[in-house]
């Protein structure tokens, strides 16, 4: 899996290209649309939902995630949130600068960093903040994604603490910013960065990683340096990782931390305006029906096998049961787990009744966290986790 003195070429602005649609996706969406383009012709990927093509917003069709808990590189979501990202990246060249409230700034090589510690390799899932956005009522704007802006892998790379190990933190470091290769494609519009409290950053379980699955990162998904922060929304995952700013502040004035990827405090209606807001940072639990599409048909009385994903978020999943209208129909029986803050697969057994039958999967993880019933909706549409409902038709 080495990827030092190799460099990747996604070909003639191919990242960017208006896709071909080899196929349609068709959704439940409350306001549209009903229909979406399916590519197969970006870099490195198989057949894409195409949310957007410049920069590439793809979404993953949600029948991938039937097929295993670890999403395949070619139908792992892409999310980017800057203006233009390189269509090539020389690795030989690359460096990962640190600089900011450390002993000693530093450009680091791809070799350096592979050397920076003990190689480890982490299971977690990946989710945009956004992921299920496109179901929440009243519609709000931005990606109108699906439940497929998400994907579960098997992260390699070294700890982030080992990397910054190199710099040396100074006792004034209050938290870790981030920056990759992609740019605005406006002149003067803000950079995308995130940042990190020093004891986040300096977890096991946050790494610098450059492989996915056992294969160097796919282009689109960050090669040839991502960040993983396991639990945390993927906005805070950099992409094509560049350089490290360690701030001695415990704010971070930024515009994708101090104005944007925010949510409401508290609850608030459509309408409201002025109400405080917080960063938008840990995911909660959340678990799906992946066996059968909404509307599928189940016979009266008959015993019927379903079966899907949860995850804990910030915890394992301790449970999953399944509910009819809020209340528990069956209890799941889990798999083995591969990776605590990864997908866990379930199974369980219902009795459909009636002429529809609203059932879905409710999860808590073993911090004590559960799925609520319902979505409090905010201007963004940001962390859907409420239970993911779908109707059966019973014959």
């Amino acid at each position: 899996m080495s990827i030092s003195r190799r460099t990747l070429i996604a070909g003639a602005g191919a990242a960017l290209a208006v896709p071909v649609a080899a196929r349609q996706a068709f959704f439940q969406l409350p306001g549209g649309p009903q229909a979406r383009a399916v590519a197969t012709d970006f870099p490195q990927k198989g057949a894409m939902i195409v949310q957007r093509t410049r920069p590439p917003l793809l979404e993953t069709p949600f029948e991938v995630f039937d097929d295993g808990i670890f999403t395949p590189n070619d139908r792992f979501f892409v999310r980017w949130s800057g203006g233009e990202m390189p269509t090539s990246i020389d690795v030989g060249a690359h460096r990962l600068t640190i600089n900011g409230a450390v002993t000693r700034p530093v450009a680091l090589t791809l070799d350096d960093v592979m050397r920076a510690g003990e190689p480890v390799e982490v299971v977690a899932v990946n989710q945009c903040a956004g992921n299920g956005r496109g179901l929440q009522e009243a519609r709000v704007g931005g990606a109108q994604w699906g439940d497929g802006a998400m994907g579960n892998a098997r992260w390699r790379g070294v700890r982030l603490r080992d990397v910054l190990a190199r710099a040396g933190l100074a006792g004034t470091a209050r938290r870790v910013r981030f920056g990759g290769l992609d740019r605005p494609a406006i002149e003067g519009q803000p950079r995308f960065t995130k940042s990190l409290p020093v004891d986040i950053a300096l977890l096991d379980e946050v790494i610098v990683a450059w492989g996915m699955n056992g294969q160097p990162l796919p282009l689109l998904n960050g090669y040839p340096l991502r960040l993983v922060v396991p639990g945390w929304f993927a906005t805070y995952w950099v992409k094509m990782l560049s350089d490290i700013e360690v701030l001695a502040s415990d704010e971070d004035d930024s515009y994708f931390m101090a104005k944007t990827y925010r949510m409401p405090a508290d609850r608030v209606q459509p309408g409201d305006k002025g109400f405080p807001t917080v960063p938008v940072t840990t995911m909660g639990p959340r678990s799906w029906i992946t066996s059968h599409p909404d509307m599928a048909s189940a016979r009266a009385g008959r015993p019927l096998r379903l079966r899907g994903i949860a995850m804990g978020g910030t915890s394992g999943v301790a449970s999953v049961d399944l509910v009819v209208d809020g209340q528990p129909v069956a209890s799941a029986l889990l798999e083995p787990e591969h990776g605590a803050l990864g997908f866990r697969r379930w199974s369980a057994t219902v009795f459909p009744r009636g002429r529809t039958m609203r059932i879905g999967p409710r999860c808590m993880n073993r911090g004590g966290d559960r799925q609520p019933e319902v979505h409090a909706w905010n201007p963004s549409g940001y962390a859907r986790h409420s239970v993911a409902y779908l109707a059966l038709t019973v014959i």
